[in-house]
């Protein structure tokens, strides 16, 4: 059997471990970036909580964080196709205390 090359055929075998495909629960994500990336913070709120952790970060490039909105767009608009509008509560602001900021 020949092997496949995704430039030529255009498919990716992409592997998904059991541990990954459970995910992890987020209600709330932070965006910084720099000149050269993005970077996304993961967060899980418990309400009445003073403390959360950030329980994934998600580093990208520009050219990436812009394809991931467009691709984020797209499936919104798709699943409100098919299932209605979503609905954008008001939430109250978070007080955010990461600690020091960094620079790249």
């Amino acid at each position: 059997m020949a092997e496949q090359n995704p430039k030529k055929d255009g498919k990716l075998n992409i592997e998904l471990d059991e541990v990954t495909a459970e995910g992890i629960y987020s209600n709330l994500a932070i965006i910084n970036h720099s000149v050269s990336e993005f970077i996304v913070d993961f967060i899980k709120i418990m309400p009445g909580t003073p403390k959360a952790k950030v329980k994934s970060r998600i580093i990208l490039t520009p050219q990436h964080a812009k394809r991931l909105t467009k691709a984020l767009a797209d499936n919104v608009k798709r699943f409100e196709t098919a299932h209605g509008k979503i609905k954008d509560y008001e939430q109250p602001p978070i007080p955010i205390n990461f600690g020091p900021t960094g620079e790249a």
